[in-house]
């Protein structure tokens, strides 16, 4: 039996989603969970569809957890109950589900959405403190928003990864759209998937051209050159939070993962 898992969290206790250890992470407090709460002999093991770092948010994670054919008969809605009673205040379930054939919260995901908040106002909301970044030069949302329209699409974002050996950094952004909420500045980026610290170097991009340092085509130069830009700040993670992730409807899981796995493979 495979089972979905949907998960929000409060990142600022933690040291990333993935397991370290003698540290504190999300997926080593749930998996703890899970193998106390349904006493498996072997500890649990999950497999989410982000690997959020140290210090970020979410709202909508995914993960999955495959369950040996001895536990089969494990009541989803029983287990929801009994991790929201035992899980810590700084994660929540909200939903627990047996998945549908062919579902892997990772390769199954046909795009992930992040929002970024930035507060420039005078006098930033202290109670928002760790979870929006208090930024001291206003920003022009304007630029901003022509910035990111010049790195949509599929491109090598190379420029703005921290690379992994063997890792491409070929992604697909759908979405680097900046708006404006009174002091508010929010920032919602979706692409097929991310490599490490993606979404943070392009944030940083974007408020190098809302500062008015660089001109928005700054942002598309950085792209195309495909090395690190000592320019880009990776933005502080507090401000970021994995808000949802889709995916197919069922008849379409198993091809998105084959998709997702030869892309991977090639890689």
């Amino acid at each position: 039996m495979r089972i979905r898992l949907d998960l929000s969290y409060d990142g600022t206790g933690f040291h990333g989603w993935a397991t370290q250890p003698g540290l504190r992470t999300v997926q080593g407090e749930v998996e703890a969970a899970i193998t106390t709460v349904l006493r498996l002999e072997q500890p649990a093991q999950l497999t989410c569809a982000g690997r959020t770092d140290a210090g970020v948010h979410a709202r909508g994670q995914v993960a999955h957890l495959d369950l040996p054919a001895i536990d089969a008969d494990v009541d989803p809605a029983a287990l929801e109950r009994r991790l929201r009673r035992i899980l810590p205040d700084d994660i929540g379930v909200r939903g627990c589900s047996v998945a549908p054939d062919g579902f892997d919260a990772r390769f199954a995901a046909l795009e992930r959405r992040y929002v970024y908040r930035i507060d420039d106002g005078r006098s930033p909301d202290p109670l928002a403190r760790g979870h929006v970044v208090a930024w001291r030069k206003p920003l022009d949302v304007a630029a901003m928003q022509e910035a990111g329209d010049l790195l949509l699409g599929e491109h090598d974002f190379a420029a703005f990864c921290r690379r992994r050996e063997g890792a491409t950094t070929v992604r697909t952004l759908l979405e680097l759209s900046t708006r404006r909420e009174g002091s508010l500045v929010l920032t919602t980026v979706r692409a097929d998937a991310f490599c490490h610290s993606m979404v943070r170097a392009l944030m940083g991009a974007l408020t190098a051209v809302g500062e008015q340092r660089h001109e928005p085509s700054w942002a598309a130069d950085v792209l195309t050159a495909g090395v690190r830009d000592p320019r880009v700040r990776v933005m502080p993670a507090h401000g970021l939070t994995l808000e949802d992730v889709v995916y197919p409807d069922d008849a379409g899981l198993a091809a998105r993962v084959t998709a997702s796995r030869r892309r991977r493979d090639e890689a």
